[in-house]
């Protein structure tokens, strides 16, 4: 997919598609041989969903490649890189920052793409086209593109609502429209694919009216926020996040996985788990963007990778604290073990063992080493899924087939929660306690007990983010769940981000090979630690380079209508 600089031209034609070798999602093996503004192609309904299977993978390349987690986790604190990407881990991200830019031009180039195939089904679908296949087409590109709006709202703020990019040809006159108006948009059209997307799936992968109904109930949780009054968050709002996030546990037929490391062990791909995944393939070393790249960047070493280049990225100190088990001493150090398999699943601790990983250098299973220095990191393993002796024939450099997770059941129990707590400061109603146990259970922790000799009393608001935290952490979720408590409590959002350590530690297993316990303690001579997270800074900078083309952009917004 062409990669194009400006939103006003990314209605631009879609270049001739590629023919994928190797594939297992099977709705991307017949992508369209000619452009997809072809007006001769869209006369069948193979056809129809060849176009829309483009929207699946590479208009979200841009994104996925190094702008996921270094927005998502890095400026959300989850995660940081001790060297790189420094403006994103320091909360200073300026306009010309690289992954701020690739993140406005793949969310635009999702709205185009997504814009030009709705434009181009309406236009040119032939009468051998069923209806049936025509409005779930559509209902795709919907979706789609209200997805990309939600992440354009939520990082840049007020942002242009483009419906057809032919009406903005060369137009240098658009300017941004207000965040409640873009809100209410996406909202409606994230509703009208709920209900012309089919409930089982046509094809492995693809969306589903469950898929819609999820997002539903995330976009009215942020709404609730987007419209408070004094601080109070909408209560129909709270209300109808509630309302999709049961229907979608209870009527979906979707199901947790009974391991959450096997969330991210390969072959993963569409599980009963999942409610969106980008669909990506292992298409040969000479294609770009139908494989996900991002992997490359977050394995610590070639010895388990092809390339491994993400050797000073790792936890921050502050997610290690949210670990349960894992206690703060008097003299400042941390220490102890957690239950949760979510650490083992998402970061390596010196001693963590992997069998579904073979090192390159002597074909042994990863045990993560102990180097005994004190830039030992707890390096990523999510999406870290083996060493070319692993995926020998089904991968490469910067070229792997496993999917991305854009959105997960476990996130609707967790909605359901904080619909729940909605204005209180916490909850002890049996059901959402029982929802935030079906998480916080399969991670390997005790059951969460309101009441009892062992009881913790109400589950709060900060016990639930702090599940959020470690549930999706390297899942480019942290920075959005900020970006929604700032919509009505902007001081909170402030506080919790200024208090995190994002700095430098030294992790000491109390033996080798087989640790039972760790030491963390912070590493003396680093001194970037903390951020400061204020209104001037919260929001991301337009690139520079899109205001100086469209100077406009810098106008006070204007409703949508």
């Amino acid at each position: 997919m062409k990669k194009l600089n400006r939103i006003y031209f990314l209605f631009a034609v879609m270049v001739a598609a590629i023919v994928f070798t190797g594939c297992k999602k099977s709705f991307l093996e017949k992508p369209p041989l000619s452009s997809v503004v072809d007006a001769n192609f869209y006369k069948t309904d193979e056809q129809v969903m060849a176009a829309t299977s483009l929207l699946y993978s590479q208009v979200w390349f841009d994104y996925n490649d190094k702008a996921m987690y270094n927005l998502g986790d890095f400026r959300g604190g989850t995660a940081y890189s001790a060297w790189n990407d420094r403006g994103n881990v320091l909360f200073n991200t300026t306009g010309d920052n690289g992954e701020n830019g690739a993140s406005w031009r793949a969310f635009f180039n999702v709205v185009a793409q997504s814009n030009l195939a709705i434009y181009n089904i309406n236009r040119y679908a032939g009468e051998a086209v069923s209806a049936r296949v025509k409005k779930m087409a559509i209902a795709e590109a919907r979706f789609m593109r209200a997805l990309a709006y939600r992440f354009l709202v939520m990082n840049w703020g007020p942002v242009p609502v483009v419906e057809n990019n032919f009406d903005h040809l060369f137009d240098t006159s658009i300017t941004r429209n207000t965040v409640p108006s873009v809100w209410r948009f996406i909202t409606r059209e994230m509703r009208a694919a709920a209900e012309d997307l089919p409930a089982v799936a046509d094809q492995e992968g693809r969306l589903t009216k469950w898929s819609a109904e999820a997002m539903l109930a995330r976009f009215y949780l942020t709404r609730a926020g987007v419209e408070a009054t004094g601080g109070v968050r909408n209560q129909q709002f709270l209300d109808s996040a509630k309302y999709f996030a049961a229907n979608v546990i209870n009527n979906s037929g979707r199901s947790l996985l009974n391991s959450y490391e096997d969330l991210f062990r390969y072959p993963y791909d569409n599980n009963s788990e999942s409610l969106f995944e980008l669909q990506w393939v292992f298409s040969g070393p000479s294609v770009w963007g139908t494989n996900n790249s991002m992997p490359e960047y977050l394995a610590y070493s070639p010895d388990i990778s092809f390339g491994g280049w993400g050797g000073d990225k790792g936890a921050t100190w502050w997610l290690v604290k949210q670990y349960d088990g894992i206690i703060e001493q008097a003299n400042g150090t941390l220490k102890g073990r957690t239950l949760d398999q979510r650490l083992h699943a998402t970061f390596m601790l010196p001693g963590f063992y992997y069998p579904e990983i073979t090192k390159v250098t002597d074909r042994t299973k990863l045990i993560y080493p102990f180097t005994g220095t004190d830039a030992n990191f707890l390096a990523v393993k999510k999406y870290v899924i083996g060493s070319p002796i692993d995926l020998a024939g089904i991968a490469a450099q910067q070229r792997y087939p496993n999917n991305t997770y854009m959105m997960r059941l476990a996130e609707m129990y967790l909605i359901y929660v904080e619909a729940v707590i909605g204005n209180n400061p916490s909850t002890s109603d049996a059901l959402a306690i029982e929802y935030f146990n079906r998480v916080h259970t399969r991670a390997g922790l005790p059951p969460y007990t309101v009441a009892g000799p062992n009881g913790s009393g109400p589950l709060t608001l900060d016990a639930l983010y702090s599940e959020r935290f470690k549930e999706f952490a390297m899942e480019g979720m942290a920075w959005y769940d900020f970006v929604n408590l700032h919509y009505w409590n902007p001081q909170k959002a402030y506080s919790m981000l200024n208090s995190q350590d994002r700095g430098l530690f030294f992790t000491q297993p109390n033996s080798m090979p087989n640790p039972t316990e760790w030491t963390f303690t912070k590493t003396s001579w680093y001194t970037e630690r903390t951020i400061n997270a204020n209104d001037g800074n919260f929001r991301l900078p337009i690139p520079n380079v899109e205001l100086s083309q469209a100077p406009n952009l810098l106008k006070p917004p204007v409703d949508y209508p």
